[in-house]
Order: structure tokens, then sequence, then C-alpha cells
């Protein structure tokens, strides 16, 4: 039986000192609004918390016993602070969130406390989605959600990105993710 060898396969070693690292990857931030918009969002569920506990701690229709009201101001407080603390935090993460976009691949930078990169080689997506959701799509906003083949969920998600900066990624991607399989 006849050995086919193919000449164009290499397996060189290769220095791993000598590799690229992802934190050389020219990364785009997400869009201002994007903040803004998780800032004030987070600001209007601590104000409605707010409200509701003191609309029950305040109210006049129902008699409420005092140890009653104590506890609901606690709870109240509880909540406000647990919900002031979550977007402080989101405040501060949103500013790590970026990502970058190549010829062969896609990548996600995220975390404040806990860093983390995705990269999904454009040969591997299988199908990208563009969502919005409806304060997303007032503000002009959208998510990208990227699907690796293989998987059910989605590989990553970039969050926060203009609408049309989302399309033009979405096409770009569909565009490319085919290229190398023919050529």
């Amino acid at each position: 039986m006849p050995t086919f060898v193919d000449s164009s396969f290499t397996n060189s070693p290769i220095q791993s000192d000598n590799l690229p690292t992802l934190m050389d990857l020219s990364f785009e931030s997400l869009s201002p609004r994007y903040r803004k918009v998780r800032a004030w969002l987070n600001f209007s569920i601590t104000l409605i918390i707010l409200i509701i506990g003191m609309v029950l701690y305040y109210q006049n229709f129902y008699v409420i016993a005092q140890h009653k009201r104590e506890i609901i101001l606690l709870v109240t407080i509880f909540l406000v602070s647990l919900s002031f603390l979550y977007s402080f935090y989101h405040l501060l993460a949103d500013q790590h969130k970026f990502f970058a976009l190549r010829e062969q691949d896609i990548s996600y930078a995220s975390g404040l406390i806990f860093k983390s990169i995705v990269t999904q080689p454009m040969l591997r997506i299988q199908h990208v989605e563009l969502k919005q959701g409806p304060i997303e799509r007032k503000v002009n906003l959208a998510k990208l959600q990227v699907f690796s083949a293989g998987g059910a969920l989605h590989t990553f998600e970039i969050p926060g990105l203009s609408l049309n900066k989302a399309q033009a990624i979405r096409q770009f991607i569909l565009d490319h993710k085919d290229v190398n399989k023919h050529g």
C-alpha cells in the first residue's frame, strides 16, 4: 500500500519566549454609553428598592407592629447597601471590558478581580447572534454572542457595542469564518 506524505506538513519546535502575548492585542473599549446606561439602571434599581422599603415602613394603610417595622427598615437598609455595592462593583468592572478583532480570531477580555481573556478562532465559530433588549434598543446598543462549533451555549458575549459596530463585527465574522476552509 503506498504511503502518502504531505510535503507541506511541518512540526518545527517553537520557543515559547518568542510567542506573542494576548496583552499585545490592540483591544477596543466598549461604548461609553454602555457604562452610563448600566450605572443609571443600577441606580434606578437601588432607588426603587429604597422607595418600596420606605413606603412599607411609613405606610398608614395597615397597622404593622413596631418590631416588624424595624425588620422592614433593616431589610431595606441591607438591600440598598447590597445594591449599592453591586452597582459600584459593576461601575469599576465595566471599565475593564474590551474586545479585539483580528483576521483569524476575536477576543474578549474582562475582569476586575479575576481577569479573563477568551479568544475564538474564526474557523471554530458556528454562528453569531446580535441581541438587543428594550433598553439597549432605546440607546442604540447591542451585544454580540459568539457560538463555537460543537457547543450548545455561546462561547462568549461582547456587551455594550454600538449597534453599527456590532452589525459590522457580525458581518465581518460571517464573511471570514469560512475563509481558510476553502483556501
